[in-house]
């Protein structure tokens, strides 16, 4: 494989089951800290911020965030922060605020960074793949799993390590204390990449397949959001990403049978989720449901 397009991808990939407990253990070292500021501060809005992939990656983390811990978060484009302030920051509001970067030396997020401490004079957390860069050294807090970096220009095993600690955080600030779980997805993941690979490899090699669609809602529409994004940047083909239900108020006269829906299906709106992916199997589309 070493010698065929792709190759660093398919290994990074790959690679994951060995480094997602990497992820975790990144933020075990960071734990303590993390809780004292989070107790210590007293926030009640929480600003998630990257660009492109880790953009992604903070929607859904600040979907989870909200979700497990009932304080407010929202996800803003690193760009956004640096060049519209004026729409991010509401008077009164003790804000913290998470970045996210692969490198920590993503130009939009530095500056994000530096804006968002002018403006609110409130501590940054930094998830990253780079415990020596700028964003890391310069946060006040920094997880940062450096054995996830990649050679590959799309994020693959980057995003979803720096998610799992991402992941990692929202449990310990909500009081779950169940990190130990997280441990699992180590030999779960392993069973799917062994167990589905062949599955991945025929929708891949399927010529007839020209559009792409991946519907995710919660917490996962920011997974769509990227599955769309590899696909796009990756191979060059036509992919979007909606809602599960909002994709049946327009998009969904794009389907036909040279169509590949993905359906991210969450537990709060599975029996709805699965009636819309019937509806576009109706309309003649492949269909691969993650549930």
């Amino acid at each position: 494989m070493a010698d065929q397009l792709g190759a660093y991808t398919y290994t990074e990939i790959m690679s994951q089951p060995g480094l997602w407990d990497k992820a975790v253990d990144a933020f075990r070292r960071q734990l303590d800290v993390v809780k004292a500021l989070w107790d210590e501060g007293g926030y009640d809005s929480v600003i998630f911020t990257g660009c492109g992939s880790t953009y992604y990656l903070a929607l859904a983390a600040a979907t989870l965030f909200q979700q497990l811990t009932g304080v407010s978060s929202r996800a803003y484009p690193a760009s956004e922060i640096a060049l519209m302030a004026d729409l991010v920051f509401l008077p009164d509001t003790n804000y913290l605020l998470i970045t996210i970067s692969r490198s920590g030396e993503t130009t939009e997020t530095v500056e994000a960074m530096r804006v968002f401490r002018e403006r609110t004079g409130n501590p940054v957390i930094a998830v990253t793949c780079a415990s020596s860069s700028t964003l890391a050294m310069q946060a006040d807090i920094s997880v940062a799993i450096d054995e996830a970096q990649e050679h590959s220009l799309a994020q693959t095993r980057s995003f979803a390590s720096m998610l799992i600690a991402v992941e990692a955080a929202a449990a310990t600030l909500s009081g779950r204390g169940d990190l130990d779980a997280l441990s699992g997805l180590t030999p779960a993941v392993t069973n799917l990449l062994r167990d589905y690979h062949q599955l991945a490899r025929n929708l891949g090699e399927d010529r007839q397949i020209e559009r792409f669609f991946f519907l995710g809602s919660g917490a996962l529409y920011g997974i769509a959001c990227e599955g769309m994004l590899k696909m796009k940047e990756m191979s060059l083909s036509y992919s979007e990403a909606f809602h599960v239900l909002e994709f049946r108020h327009g998009p969904m006269s794009m389907v036909d049978s040279h169509t590949l829906v993905v359906g991210l299906i969450s537990d709060e709106a599975h029996p709805q989720e699965i009636a819309v992916l019937r509806q576009m199997h109706k309309r003649g589309a492949q269909i691969l449901a993650l549930a």
